[in-house]
């Protein structure tokens, strides 16, 4: 029989390769009136170029869950390990270059 739980279940694949994950250490996020375009980059010390590693493009609606989803795993993983601690000054010690996000 159709058990109404398992219609609402989403089956999602992980292939071997995107296990492995990309490092990121610095994200750059634009938007226009209809997406939000999420940069991770991958920056090394003493070295004056950056790459992108992925793009990921959203809409804004899908950026609002992230946000939350973000937000709700930070406040769980701060009462189960203390706060995170962020670096003084907040401010990226480096001037970015490259497009200017647009309607």
């Amino acid at each position: 029989m159709n058990d109404p739980k398992n219609q609402n279940q989403i089956n999602i694949e992980l292939s071997d390769e995107m296990a492995e994950g990309v490092y990121s250490n610095l994200a750059v996020i634009t938007h226009s009136s209809t997406e939000f375009v999420v940069d991770f980059i991958k920056m090394m010390p003493g070295v004056p170029k950056a790459k992108v590693k992925s793009r990921i493009i959203l809409t804004p609606q899908h950026a609002k869950r992230l946000y939350r989803a973000l937000k709700d795993n930070i406040t769980k993983y701060e009462a189960a390990h203390g706060p995170i601690k962020e670096s003084e000054g907040g401010d990226m010690p480096f001037q970015l270059s490259g497009p200017v996000g647009q309607a």
